[in-house]
């Protein structure tokens, strides 16, 4: 929504919109904001783009629930607060106002008065999100949020030999070497290299946002993730997988959380959180799972087939579910993912199996292969839309030979392959 402010002294205008004059190749259109002061104004790019039928240009904001569009909304915000802020300081003081004065300060071609230092924002918002664990963040998160901190501080010392610096220090040099940093001393891949780095913007937006900075270091960074392949097993390999005998206990286990998953599309850590109250009967007697994803919140809704329900039928009376109240013997993630790794030896099965790879399974494998829609899919896995669930999404040799059956067929209908049969 567009917003004014009008008196004796003129016209002041700020507005977010799509910049339809610079869309993407897959679709996405830059975000804008426009600022406009007595009919003159200047436009800069909110560093983000989405797609068209996300947007909400009566609101001016993204309509998604994610995380990614709640970043991008809560920046719109703190980028009009400072600019109102901007505005208002300057009627308050009696000084001249314009598009280019507004620009100005903005853009940090005005020197800041104070500042605060990097790390003490970085370690305010870390334990402000601390405090948010289990409402608004999973300590998974707050984890990522730590780590980002050490990483930056460790930067710090070998390449300034200091334990801080001023918010006002930062530059697109700094990030590029932060980047090197990570990539280098610390052995990131490029992926995880940008999520820190995402982190750290994140922070920078904050400073931004409370004019603790007036210059963004991110302006002109652009960050491009590696596309990644994750495995799944195929149906055969699952099968082969449920169908191992296996005379060592905790193998048995592992083998029979991982089918679990792989037919329920559950994530590690909510299968093991998973208890009574999350199985739910519908009135036709049919049972659900129904229980909030813990890194997003968002709730699964997954109808249990009959392979899961057999596996929660096993450990019904199992002694140490009945203890910690789980509905299955889950271990800690790193020792499921070390005994899945023998899993794999003993079935003969090359991919490297993880918590991640049943539930890549069960998108590719269990629902989108036998034709389960992907609107569907999202809500199984408690996708807040089908852009997530289509990371999951495989062509799987078996769709594409079904499908040029289907065009072999239709060829045959009107005499295509009959006539070259008979030119040969």
């Amino acid at each position: 929504m567009e917003q004014k402010t009008s008196n004796q002294r003129g016209t002041f205008n700020v507005m977010c919109y799509l910049k339809k004059s610079k869309a993407l190749k897959n679709g996405e259109i830059p975000v804008y904001m426009r600022v406009t002061v007595n009919r003159q104004s200047f436009t800069f790019s909110m560093q983000g783009s989405i797609l068209p039928s996300l947007w909400s240009q009566e609101k001016e904001k993204s309509k998604g629930k994610d995380r990614e569009a709640q970043d991008l909304n809560h920046y719109i915000e703190s980028v009009k607060s400072r600019l109102y802020k901007i505005h208002r300081e300057l009627e308050i003081d009696g000084k001249p106002i314009s598009a280019q004065i507004i620009k100005d300060i903005f853009l940090g071609n005005v020197k800041p008065e104070e500042g605060k230092n990097l790390v003490e924002v970085h370690t305010e918002h870390n334990e402000r999100c601390r405090r948010l664990i289990n409402t608004e963040y999973s300590p998974s998160t707050i984890y990522k949020f730590d780590a980002s901190l050490k990483f930056l501080k460790l930067f710090m010392k070998k390449e300034y030999g200091k334990e801080d610096i001023p918010l006002s220090k930062l530059n697109p040099d700094f990030i590029r070497r932060y980047e090197v940093f990570l990539k280098t001393e610390r052995g990131c891949n490029n992926n995880s290299a940008i999520k820190h780095l995402k982190i750290f913007k994140k922070v920078v937006r904050i400073a931004l946002a409370n004019d603790w900075m007036q210059k963004d270091p991110f302006t002109s960074i652009k960050f491009h993730l590696d596309e990644v392949h994750v495995d799944f097993l195929t149906m055969e390999e699952l099968e082969m997988l449920a169908n191992k005998e296996l005379p060592i206990k905790r193998l048995a286990q592992v083998r029979d959380v991982f089918v679990f998953c792989a037919f329920s599309g559950l994530a590690f850590v909510d299968v093991k959180g998973l208890r009574q109250e999350h199985i739910i009967k519908d009135a036709s007697g049919r049972m659900w799972i129904r229980k909030p994803r813990q890194k997003t919140n968002n709730m699964c809704n997954v109808p249990l087939l009959q392979i899961p329900q057999a596996i929660l039928e096993k450990y019904k009376e199992d002694k140490s579910c009945l203890l910690t109240g789980q509905l299955l013997p889950v271990p800690t993630n790193q020792k499921y993912n070390a005994y899945l790794k023998e899993l794999a030896d003993l079935c003969g099965i090359k991919k490297r199996l993880t918590s991640h790879v049943a539930r890549h399974s069960a998108a590719t494998s269990v629902f989108l292969a036998n034709k389960v829609s992907m609107e569907n899919v999202a809500k199984m896995l408690g996708h807040s839309s089908t852009r997530m669930t289509q990371h999951y999404a495989r062509v799987l040799d078996q769709s594409i030979a079904e499908d040029m059956d289907n065009v072999d067929a239709i060829l045959s209908k009107i005499g295509m392959n009959k006539n070259r049969k008979e030119q040969s």
